[in-house]
C-alpha cells in the first residue's frame, strides 16, 4: 500500500496550528517542526512580563493541542533550510525530513532598523524566556534601588519603551499599573509614585497609528492620566548599557529599554532561496503557494502575500490564523484535484488594552462597524483572547488569575528566576536583526548576572555573538520552527 502524502508544517504558531487543523481528517501524514514542543499565546506575553500570569498560563504543549486529531505529529528541532529538489526540510544537527507538502510558518522577529544598541541592550517581549527574563529584571531593578538608594539616580527605575503599537501600548498600561499597585507594598522604602516612571518613545505623531483618530487620543489621554510619559515624534538614535540616546540629543538615563517598535520576516526566510519582498517576506502566488514551486505555501507572518490593491497584507495574528487555514485547504484541494483559490483576509477589526478598565475595540463595517472604548472594549478584548486561548485549563487559569488581579490589584506571579538562552536560541540571535518567539538574543548590560556567565560560556566557541544583562532576547511574532 503506497504511503500517504507527507505534509510537513514549519512553525507551532498561529498559522502553522492552524493548518494543521484545516487538513484534520484529510488522508496525509502533517508533522509540524518547532524547535519548541509548545504554542505561545504570544499576545499574553506581555502581562507575563508585568507579572500577572504565569508561563504555562500563555503556553500550551503542541502534542496535547492535536492529541485527538491522529494525522498529525510533532517533531521538536530548528529548521535550517530546505532542499528543494530533494523536496526534504533540514534540521540543525543534520536530519532531513521529506515531504509532498510543505507549509512555512516560522514567524517574525523584531527589527531594530540598525538602531545600534538594541540588539545588545534592549529588551523583547516575543517568547516566553524573554518575557520571563524581562519581568525578573524589572524587579531585579527594585531589589537594586533597595539596596542602593544612589541606584535610582542612575535610571534604575525608568523603564523606556519604543514603540506606541498595541503591544507597546498593552505594556505600558500594564507596567504602569504594576508600579502603581502591586509594587509599592513590596518596596515601601522607595517611594515608587515619585521614583519610578515608564516613558514611551514613539517616532510618528500618534500612539496606535492603525486605529482610528478618537481611539488614539482615548490611549494617550488614558496612559497620560496613569503616569506614562507618552512622546511622540521621539526617534532612538543610539542604546547604550544605561542610558537611551535620541535624535533631538537629549539622553534617558535607563537599564531598561523595551523594543516593541515593529518586526521583519524570521530570518529562515533568507535561507530558502526564494525570493523575497519587503521586511524579507517571502514572496508568494495569491493562493499563498510559492512561485514555481505549487507544493510549497508560506502563511502568517513569513508571507509576501498581497491584497487585491498591491498591499502587503499587515502582520498579525488574524492573518495568520486566517493564512494557515487557507495554506491547508490549498493542499487538501490538490489532494482532490480541484482548484485553488485565492487567499481573501476577512478582516474583522482591531483590539488592543490600554490598562484595568481602558479596551479599544473597532470593527470593520462588514461586521457592524461599532467603536468601543472603556469598560466594554476592556472587557470585549478579555473575553475574545480567552477564546483564542488553547487549551481548556489555560483559559481557565487565566480567567482566575485575571479576577484575582482585579479585585486585589496584586501580581502574584512577581518571581525572579533566573535563565540562560539554549544554543538554539543563541544561534538564531546570531542570524537574526533582533530575534524572535523562538529565537533569542543576548542580555543587556550587568555583565555581573548569572545569565549573563552562563551565556558567555555557552558563547566561547561562537566568539562574535553578543551578551547582555538577565537572559535571551528573542523576537517573532509567531513560534517558528526555524
Amino acid at each position: 500500500m503506497q504511503d500517504r502524502p507527507r505534509v510537513i508544517i514549519v512553525g507551532a504558531g498561529f498559522a502553522g496550528l492552524n493548518a494543521a487543523k484545516a487538513l484534520k481528517g484529510a488522508p496525509v501524514d502533517v508533522t509540524i517542526v518547532d524547535q519548541h514542543n509548545y504554542h505561545t499565546f504570544q499576545p499574553l506575553l506581555y502581562q507575563l512580563a508585568t507579572a500577572g500570569l504565569d508561563a504555562a498560563d500563555v503556553a500550551h504543549q503542541v502534542r496535547n493541542i492535536f492529541r485527538h486529531q491522529r494525522n498529525v505529529g510533532f517533531r521538536q528541532g530548528t529548521v535550517d533550510g530546505v532542499d528543494w529538489e530533494a523536496k526534504e526540510v533540514t534540521l540543525k544537527g543534520g536530519a532531513r525530513l521529506p515531504f509532498d507538502y510543505l507549509i512555512l510558518g516560522a514567524g517574525a522577529v523584531y527589527n531594530d532598523f540598525g538602531v545600534p544598541g538594541v540588539k545588545r541592550y534592549g529588551y523583547m517581549i516575543k517568547s516566553l524566556s524573554e518575557a520571563n527574563t524581562l519581568r525578573s529584571h524589572i524587579l531585579r531593578q527594585f531589589e537594586a534601588a533597595s539596596a542602593d538608594a544612589a541606584a535610582v539616580e542612575r535610571g534604575v527605575l525608568n523603564f523606556v519603551l519604543v514603540g506606541a503599537g498595541p503591544t507597546g501600548v498593552e505594556m505600558a498600561g500594564a507596567l504602569a499599573e504594576l508600579l502603581d499597585r502591586a509594587l509599592p507594598p513590596d518596596y515601601p522604602e522607595l517611594d515608587i509614585a515619585n521614583r519610578a516612571r515608564v516613558v514611551m518613545l514613539e517616532m510618528t505623531d500618534k500612539v496606535l497609528p492603525p486605529f482610528g483618530p478618537a481611539s488614539q487620543r482615548y490611549a494617550e489621554t488614558v496612559l497620560r492620566r496613569r503616569g506614562v510619559d507618552v512622546r511622540l515624534n521621539a526617534t532612538v538614535k543610539e542604546v547604550a548599557p544605561d542610558e537611551v540616546v535620541l535624535e533631538s540629543g537629549e539622553s534617558i538615563r535607563t537599564q531598561t529599554l523595551i523594543w516593541v517598535a515593529g518586526v521583519r520576516a524570521h530570518p529562515l526566510a533568507e535561507a530558502l532561496g526564494l525570493e523575497l519582498t519587503k521586511g524579507y517576506r517571502v514572496a508568494v502566488e495569491p493562493d499563498l503557494s510559492v512561485p514555481g514551486r505549487p507544493e510549497a505555501f508560506v502563511a502568517g507572518d513569513l508571507a509576501g502575500a498581497e491584497d487585491e490593491e498591491g498591499n502587503l497584507y499587515p502582520q498579525l495574528a488574524p492573518v495568520a490564523i486566517q493564512q494557515g487555514r487557507h495554506a491547508g485547504r490549498m493542499v487538501r484541494a490538490s489532494l482532490e484535484g480541484d482548484a485553488r483559490e485565492r487567499f481573501h483576509y476577512a478582516d474583522r477589526g482591531m483590539m488592543a488594552i490600554v490598562g484595568r478598565n481602558a479596551g479599544i475595540a473597532e470593527l470593520t463595517p462588514r461586521f457592524g462597524g461599532l467603536k468601543l472604548r472603556g469598560f466594554i472594549g476592556w472587557l470585549g478584548w478579555l473575553l475574545l483572547h480567552l477564546l483564542y486561548l488553547p487549551g481548556f485549563k489555560n483559559r481557565v487559569d487565566t480567567l482566575l488569575n485575571w479576577i484575582y488581579n482585579y479585585f486585589t490589584y496584586d501580581r502574584h506571579a512577581r518571581l525572579i528566576l533566573e535563565s540562560a538562552p539554549t544554543p538554539a536560541e543563541l544561534a538564531d540571535h546570531e542570524e537574526s536583526l533582533a530575534s524572535p518567539e523562538q529565537a533569542l538574543g543576548a542580555p543587556p548590560s550587568n555583565k555581573r548576572s548569572a545569565n549573563h556567565r552562563a551565556e558567555r560560556r555557552q558563547q566561547q566557541s561562537q566568539e562574535e555573538r553578543v551578551g547582555r544583562q538577565d537572559g535571551p532576547q528573542g523576537a517573532e511574532k509567531e513560534p517558528s520552527g526555524a
